[in-house]
């Protein structure tokens, strides 16, 4: 037996190799499968099981891309009455890869669908070896069970069962591989270890010392971080079955003429992916900006509008490309141009443009205690505002200002902060677009405020997407 196991940054996402000698299957696989074909490559073996835990929500998986390239059977929840052709799979199924037995657990909770895969090294010995328990148990934390409607308490129960009479009764050294790592919204106290042990877990996952259900449930279903708009479109995508990656058309290089007459039509938007500094000194009149040194990818299904065509504004052809590959990972496939040539092709045939202040933290300290009259916007999420934020200043996530921006006055100038300056960036320019001029965004945000001695440490400045403390 041969594991393997590849990880995702920004959205966090662990997938996995099992081999024997000649086979493999892969588990959980992101939608760029090169990775998975090169490894085989290089072991001299077959892909001939494709193993889906569930429906993944962060993420537009890519079993469909890998079964077309190897022939590869898709092994999947019978419950989640997939549209793709797959091998459906129930409590108690199981199959064989070589020497190795690979059994079915339902372990709804997470998701309604959800399965785990128990692994037996029939070489060795009867004993469980391994649990791909995808979002069900992650080192430190369990899968959050919020993101169904109206079903959060009922989930949440059934993740109890899962965890504690299944899950748990596996041998406290069988190994677990779950599906993400600390950085996922898809739990709340993530660790940043890849693996763990059921025997490890039991003892020191902190959700696992809630052993009344109750109060498991309880703890699963209060001031959890809101869930991203993207969460339930990948779901259906994942279980309709994404366009196969190599299907879709090229993205165009256009130049800043037919870039401009593209971005004026209805159905279409503009986004910028350059760093903030740059999207600050001069970027198109209302394009979108996101910065690839942030958390791109989660903010980008988040934000954007998924039927909508899009044109990218990058530094190059590569960062162009780069962005189409986060942007495919959460189901945004629309993207159509790139602008050839970047910003100095624009301005040099003319093309208006805006700007966004920056300032240095030093500057901005002299503002807040100074007597110029302004509204400081602070969008980071929730969790880190009430860990520490400075005194007067206004709390909308980011995501949020697509619909609360009417709240803010567009007489005074909005100074926007955030732990870097990456979403702060982005808040400017949803704002911009609806008319705000007088935007000004601290450049290193909280993070280089407190580094300057202006304020506190906040250790979710640092990660605010990452373990969060649960009484938060």
């Amino acid at each position: 037996m041969l594991l393997k196991h590849f990880f995702t940054p920004k959205i966090a996402h662990s997938s996995y190799l099992l081999a024997g000698s000649n086979a493999c299957a892969i588990i959980d696989p992101q939608r760029d499968v090169d990775i998975y074909v090169d490894a085989t490559k290089l072991l001299g073996m077959k892909i001939t099981h494709i193993l889906e835990t569930h429906l993944h929500a962060d993420f537009i998986s890519g079993h469909m891309d890998l079964a077309k390239i190897t022939g590869a059977k898709i092994y999947a929840p019978r419950s989640a009455e997939c549209k793709f052709e797959h091998v459906p799979l129930s409590e108690g199924d199981s199959f064989e890869l070589e020497d190795m037995k690979i059994s079915v657990l339902e372990t709804p909770g997470h998701t309604p669908e959800h399965i785990s895969y128990v692994v037996v090294d029939t070489s060795r010995g009867e004993d469980p070896v391994g649990l791909f328990c995808g979002d069900t148990l992650f080192v430190g934390d369990v899968g959050r069970p919020d993101l169904f409607p109206g079903r959060a308490r009922e989930l949440a129960d059934k993740l109890y069962d899962s965890l504690f009479n299944k899950l748990l009764k596996l041998p406290d050294f069988c190994e677990v591989y779950p599906a993400h790592g600390a950085g996922s919204l898809c739990g709340r106290a993530m660790g940043a270890k890849w693996r763990s042990t059921i025997g490890y877990e039991k003892k020191y996952n902190s959700a696992l010392q809630i052993a009344a259900r109750e109060e498991f449930i309880k703890s699963l279903t209060t001031n959890m971080p809101p869930a991203p708009d993207h969460f339930s479109r990948c779901s259906a995508i994942n279980g309709s079955g994404p366009t196969v990656v190599s299907d879709m058309p090229v993205m165009e290089d256009m130049g800043p003429e037919e870039f401009m007459r593209r971005s004026q039509v209805e159905d279409t938007f503009v986004l910028d992916v350059r760093v903030y500094d740059s999207f600050g000194g001069q970027h198109i009149p209302g394009a979108y900006h996101l910065d690839m040194g942030g958390n791109f990818p989660v903010f980008a299904g988040w934000v954007f509008p998924p039927n909508k065509k899009m044109l990218l504004v990058a530094n190059d052809r590569a960062q162009a490309d780069d962005a189409v590959t986060w942007l495919r990972r959460v189901g945004l496939d629309n993207t159509i141009g790139y602008l050839d040539g970047g910003m100095h092709a624009w301005v040099k045939m003319g093309f208006p443009t805006e700007h966004v202040e920056l300032l240095s933290v030093d500057e901005f300290y002299d503002m807040i205690t100074g007597d110029r009259e302004f509204t400081l916007l602070d969008v980071r999420a929730p969790g880190e505002f009430k860990s520490s934020h400075i005194e007067g200043a206004v709390n909308i996530p980011v995501p949020d200002l697509r619909t609360r921006y009417g709240e803010l006055s567009k007489e005074l100038p909005l100074v926007l902060l955030c732990g870097s300056g990456h979403r702060s960036s982005l808040g400017a320019s949803i704002l911009e677009q609806h008319g705000y001029k007088k935007l000004l965004n601290v450049a290193g945000g909280m993070t280089g405020y407190n580094a300057a001695g202006y304020g506190p440490e906040c250790h979710l400045c640092v990660l605010p997407h990452g373990p969060q403390d649960k009484n938060e």
